[in-house]
């Protein structure tokens, strides 16, 4: 892993950060010299990692506005006034993973016997209002209301950095995926708009949009599913968290000063734009 302390002593804060993607690229802030917030449900996850990087473990539901204010207030009181957020935590599905997995694993089946796929997914149709109220208050709103905390702090300071993490099924739609495709576009839309509001305060506003990433919430589609998508890269294989964390830390740093409101797509190929 790079470490050409970069960022040093900037402060970071990185919501989902205790696992997967979030994890990796806390390592990464912090090997380049950042002193990095923790930010999860997942209390043990977040203390544990934090102790391995000398950083802040803060436990809170990045769904809910008060919290994180509060959380906010704590890490800055902590650690000074933040300097790069990375707004990362996310779920893929909400009820509705077992039922498309195996809606998918049939029409696949029934392609590989030669003949047009008759199951349909119906995952529209089937969802609820609680599984698409969570899924965009997790990886929407969640995104609006850490940046409006931020900006409170880098607005009259006159300096951060934003990274927002879409996917790339908020460019392309993903089966099967209605209100994740839903919230990940939203995120996409979000960072272009409030990109173009705070340049004048020197704050750049950047995503990425990674596509088949070796985590477990990719392994949760299974490997059936999994074994039929990864032919389609190009590239030929999952991305990995690393790789992604690596493009956050070039967006973070002062080598991505004229990056305003643009969506990265680290996705081997699978996706351009």
């Amino acid at each position: 892993m790079a470490g050409d302390r970069s960022l040093q002593d900037r402060v970071a804060v990185v919501t989902g950060g205790a696992s997967g993607i979030g994890e990796a690229i806390c390592l990464r802030l912090a090997a380049e010299g950042a002193r990095v917030a923790v930010l999860d449900v997942d209390t043990a996850g977040a203390q544990a990692l934090a102790d391995r990087i000398q950083g802040l473990a803060l436990t809170v539901d990045v769904s809910d506005s008060g919290a994180v204010d509060s959380a906010f207030d704590e890490l800055e009181a902590t650690l000074g006034p933040v300097e790069i957020l990375v707004n990362n935590a996310g779920i893929a599905t909400e009820g509705n993973q077992d039922r498309v997995r195996e809606r998918i694993e049939q029409q696949l089946a029934e392609l590989a016997s030669g003949q047009a796929p008759t199951t349909t997914l119906d995952a529209t149709v089937r969802m609820t209002d609680e599984e698409w109220n969570r899924i965009i208050a997790v990886n929407l709103s969640s995104v609006f209301f850490c940046t409006r905390r931020a900006l409170r702090t880098m607005q009259p300071r006159r300096t951060g950095v934003i990274i927002n993490m879409g996917s790339i099924c908020g460019i392309e739609g993903c089966t099967g995926h209605p209100h994740y495709s839903a919230a990940k576009g939203g995120v996409l839309a979000f960072t272009r708009a409030v990109a173009k509001e705070v340049i004048a305060h020197n704050i750049r506003v950047n995503a990425l949009a990674p596509g088949f990433i070796d985590t477990p919430m990719a392994r949760a589609a299974g490997d059936v599913v999994l074994g039929a998508f990864v032919p389609m890269i190009p590239q030929g294989r999952l991305g990995t968290p690393d790789e992604v964390a690596a493009a956050v830390a070039f967006l973070a740093s002062d080598d991505a000063s004229y990056f305003v409101g643009e969506t990265m797509t680290p996705s081997g190929g699978f996706t351009t734009v």
